[in-house]
């Protein structure tokens, strides 16, 4: 089957695009709202088909930037919804906005499939050993160059199988390369070379997750925290309205009255307007409901410095019985919250609200409130894991706070939320998630979801948060040992190479 399939693919380009191209659209439902992981890797096993036929480089360089222009063209095509609905881009340019972004992100897998076609040795050692590597290699460069992009990294897809034991140990991308190898081996099972040890490969990856998913690296302090996530449900066009300001105003006001817990979260800029110029008497509003509960309020609000100097950040300010702490988020979204060098021209087409952030210092201290060390990070943060980690092990709890209305009614919000399920499985600690129009929740230490509130409805989120301590492998070495590993794949390819031509 394989050898007739080798002969149809090899010489027909446009087929092995297409195919390459709904496979990676097929990829998509690994992820989150779908959340299909076995039709996840399936694709994955295609990808890998697909390369061993490529006749060249360049065609296993074609396959890689189909394949990865349809995950990416149908995973991220929340972006088009920022730039024009809410960003005011005409649509045909923000539709090329779009596409663009996402072919360059399909450069990513498209790279990963040269190099394994470069690679010398069997088909079995670039499909389980090389392919699986270069592709992890690139998919974590994919997460740092230009400031990064590591949505959609391959391990997020396997959240709910054995393989999330893995997360503890090496992060997401360990995750992903135990995908790929699977994968390899996988198709090392149906097209024929090796089949016995390939099944003992599938047979060890998935043991061996399932095995680490029952490892607790953390355990839980006696600390019990009551804790209200606030979804206040503002509508993104309506949110930066000067006619709004005061009913967004009152809207979490009300939300924090009804509660009673000793920490209130609310979400990224829930408070629309520079804290400076927001009534002080409402500040006292809110800090007299901290104090009341014996507790305190985490308020998303710009801030802006004192000197004048036009700077200003997207924060995270507490207030009740703790003495005032900040956070200022460090890692910024390009073009929605800062203008990268040289590209100015382009915010001429968007209309975005406090487009030019300055970016905080990337070491803070925790917030010290409401009886727990609070490591807190803003929106987009939380998808990168080894930023997260540097809080750790000090921090007993995550917090992040969102606005993901920017993404209308797409697939982001479910993304993001399982992205941050990845963060708890990562650092063994409970993650809280307070957004604007959903999805708010509580996770726990093992990434299940406790509770959650709907998307679009306003509401509160009551839960008891526990305190963590101790530190996973993760946190002490963060993706270091996933390179190292995909180094050693790389290093065993060639021994096992150099040793069949020497036969």
């Amino acid at each position: 089957m394989a050898r007739f399939a080798r002969v149809r693919l090899a010489g027909r380009p446009a087929l092995r695009a297409a195919i390459a191209f709904v496979a990676g659209a097929a990829a998509v439902g690994g992820f989150a709202p779908l959340e299909l992981p076995l039709l996840g890797l399936a694709a994955y096993v295609v990808l890998i088909h697909l390369w061993q036929v490529a006749r060249s480089p360049r065609a296993a360089f074609g396959v890689g930037f189909w394949f990865g222009l349809g995950l990416f063209g149908c995973g991220v095509s929340w972006v088009y919804v920022s730039l024009a609905r809410f960003g005011g881009m005409p649509a045909p340019l923000a539709g090329l906005a779009t596409l663009g972004f996402c072919a360059y992100l399909a450069l990513y897998p498209a790279c990963a499939g040269w190099l394994q076609a470069r690679a010398p040795g069997p088909a079995w050692v670039r499909a389980t050993l090389v392919a699986p590597a270069a592709w992890t290699v690139l998919e974590w460069l994919r997460g740092w160059l230009l400031t990064g992009f590591p949505w959609l990294a391959a391990g997020y897809a396997a959240t709910d199988t054995p393989l999330a034991g893995y997360a503890p140990v090496g992060g997401v991308y360990l995750i992903s390369l135990a995908t790929l190898v699977l994968a390899g081996a996988l198709w090392c099972l149906a097209s024929g070379p090796g089949r016995a040890q390939a099944a003992v490969a599938v047979g060890l990856i998935v043991a061996a997750g399932a095995a680490l998913h029952t490892v607790r690296w953390t355990t839980p302090l006696s600390v019990v925290t009551p804790v209200t996530l606030l979804q206040g449900n503002v509508a993104q066009d309506l949110k930066f309205d000067p006619l709004r300001y005061a009913e967004t105003l009152e809207t979490y006001a009300r939300l924090a009255e009804r509660s009673r817990a000793r920490l209130i979260v609310m979400p990224e800029t829930a408070l629309p307007r520079f804290l400076d110029l927001v009534d002080p008497a409402y500040l006292a509003r809110l800090e007299a409901i901290g104090r009341r509960n014996g507790g305190d309020l985490l308020i998303g609000a710009p801030l802006r410095d004192a000197g004048g100097q036009g700077h200003y950040t997207n924060s995270v300010i507490s207030l009740g019985t703790a003495p005032h702490q900040a956070y200022h988020k460090v890692h910024l979204v390009p073009f929605g919250e800062f203008v990268p060098p040289g590209f100015a021209w382009v915010m001429r087409w968007l209309a975005v609200p406090l487009s030019d952030f300055s970016g905080g210092p990337p070491r803070q201290p925790l917030l010290e409130v409401a009886g727990q060390r609070v490591a807190v990070n803003v929106c987009y943060e939380d998808a990168f894991g080894a930023e997260i980690a540097r809080a750790l092990p000090a921090a007993t709890l995550l917090v992040n706070v969102s606005n993901v209305a920017w993404f209308g009614d797409s697939l982001a919000p479910s993304q993001h939320l399982q992205i941050a399920r990845l963060r708890a499985l990562e650092t063994g600690r409970m993650v809280l998630t307070a957004t604007n129009t959903g999805i708010t929740a509580a996770i726990a230490a093992d990434g299940a979801v406790l509770g959650r509130l709907p998307q679009f409805a306003r509401g509160q989120l009551e839960l008891a948060a526990l305190a963590y301590r101790g530190a996973t492998p993760f946190v002490r070495v963060g993706n270091s040992l996933v390179l190292v590993l995909a180094a050693l794949l790389l290093v065993a390819a060639m021994l096992v190479a150099r040793l069949e031509r020497s036969r």
